[in-house]
């Protein structure tokens, strides 16, 4: 499998993961502290081939895709669970623990990212699923980020996320479902 855009890594071993994985050229930010070297190679990498963020699923990754985005407009977005990402022994999380596997199926299903789309997705709604406030509501984020492939998000993100990848009331309603349907049995 040969990927066209460039795939923004953290570090060395990410680009290792995900060169065992795919046919792929990466650039790494090295940290979650972007330099401004790095943010002028991602927009040159933008402009001639397209990017694909790929972070870690923890907070430092959460950060560094957050900053590429607000810097680096039209990129697009690869997730892996946090099960995904967890070394078979030992401590951490990463995109280089991944399977080859993982990192395939999370670059087949890329999502864009859209500015200008207005969801039909309420911040009621939200509420409403009981993913925001309640005590099942971060489970609940996580099932639906890995349901519908856009990464987990804590409540505030959450309907942001939803808008810039266009997830729709249907799609939304469907995943819902099936969470609640899941935590029936």
């Amino acid at each position: 499998m040969k990927i066209k855009e460039i795939i923004v890594v953290e570090g060395k071993d990410d680009t290792t993961a995900i060169k065992r994985a795919v046919e792929a050229d990466t650039i790494e930010t090295n940290g979650s502290s972007i330099g401004d070297t790095v943010i002028e190679q991602i927009k040159l990498a933008q402009k001639a081939r397209g990017v694909i963020i790929f972070t870690d699923p923890d907070f430092p990754g959460e950060k560094i895709r957050k900053t590429i985005t607000e810097k680096v407009a039209g990129c697009k977005h690869a997730f892996l669970t946090k099960d995904e990402a967890r070394p078979k022994r030992g401590k951490g999380i990463g995109v280089e623990h991944a399977s080859s596997e993982s990192i395939r199926l999370a670059l087949q299903s890329v999502k864009e990212e859209m500015e200008e789309y207005i969801s039909d997705i309420t911040f009621d709604d939200l509420v409403d699923a009981g993913l925001i406030g309640g005590s099942q509501a971060k489970a609940r984020r996580e099932k639906l980020g890995i349901s519908l492939k856009i990464g987990y998000t804590n409540g505030k993100q959450l309907h942001k996320r939803l808008n810039m990848f266009q997830i729709t009331k249907e799609e939304y309603d469907e995943a819902i479902n099936r969470i609640i349907q899941e935590e029936k049995n």
